[in-house]
């Protein structure tokens, strides 16, 4: 297949494909930004690392997310990761207003003024270096100005569901 070529899918075929992309376990973690005075956080599987030098992350935000101007226009965003016992905390990430989701949260304000999750397994704070449009999504790829790390099992998403200690 060419660079230029790509599958056209059916409805049907998307819902096939979104199966088979289920098959691969992710991590789980809650992406979060501070823009107009205001809080974004939502929760995120496409969380990956780019390079170690520099240190850069990427993951990536539909294009019809109600946050996304948020995270394209702030300058930089957080991925706290979260541990198996927080599945309330990654549902909790998925529904209602981006800018209400850390409303009696536990969470620590960086020297960035980005919120991480304080009890998260793990942290990245990032600068946005790039936004790339790929299809229906954005991926954004920062670099690492800061991170934490402690050796707790994660919480995972596979086959369209969160699997953890719960």
């Amino acid at each position: 297949m060419n660079a230029d070529a790509h599958l056209n899918l059916t409805a049907l075929e998307q819902a096939e494909l979104k199966r088979a992309m289920g098959c691969f376990a992710t991590g789980v973690t809650i992406a979060a930004t501070r823009h107009g005075g205001a809080d974004h956080g939502m929760t995120c599987n496409s969380f990956n690392t780019v390079s170690l030098e520099p240190a850069m992350v990427l993951w990536s935000i539909r294009k019809q997310s109600a946050s996304r101007a948020a995270f394209l226009e702030s300058g930089g965003y957080t991925i706290s990761v979260l541990g198996a016992d927080q599945r309330a905390l990654a549902e909790r990430f998925t529904k209602g207003a981006p800018q209400a989701r850390f409303d009696g949260v536990d969470a620590e304000r960086l020297p960035s003024g980005r919120l991480r999750v304080a009890d998260a397994i793990a942290w990245f704070d990032c600068e946005l270096v790039e936004a790339v449009s790929a299809g229906d999504h954005d991926v954004l790829i920062g670099r690492v100005i800061a991170f934490a790390a402690r050796p707790d099992a994660p919480l995972l998403y596979v086959h369209g569901a969160f699997v953890g200690e719960d």
